[in-house]
């Protein structure tokens, strides 16, 4: 899910998609080259995503962007996220008193 949302703007490449988490989650979230290509190249393999080769800044990157099916999938996974969320609110909340 953190993914497709930092993909949600317009098409980027694999090091701008990492920063962008890592700058929104104020370092929380830092992922490293090891994990965030594999799962990229997981989420075309599904569908989600769309790659292409573009240019830019002197050299050749492939950059993602979301398809019909993942911007179906963001919607999907942020609805449940939120409702998880607000789940754990309710039991911290009730047990926190």
């Amino acid at each position: 899910m953190l993914l497709l949302a930092a993909i949600q703007g317009g098409a980027q490449h694999g090091y701008a998609i990492a920063e962008t988490l890592r700058r929104a989650s104020d370092g929380s979230v830092d992922l490293q080259d090891g994990t965030i290509y594999p799962a990229l190249h997981r989420l075309v393999r599904a569908g989600l995503l769309e790659s292409q080769w573009a240019e830019g800044e002197g050299r050749r990157r492939r950059v993602y962007e979301l398809t019909p099916a993942g911007r179906e999938a963001l919607a999907s996974q942020r609805e449940e996220w939120l409702r998880f969320e607000r789940g754990v609110q309710g039991v911290l909340a009730l047990l926190g008193s």
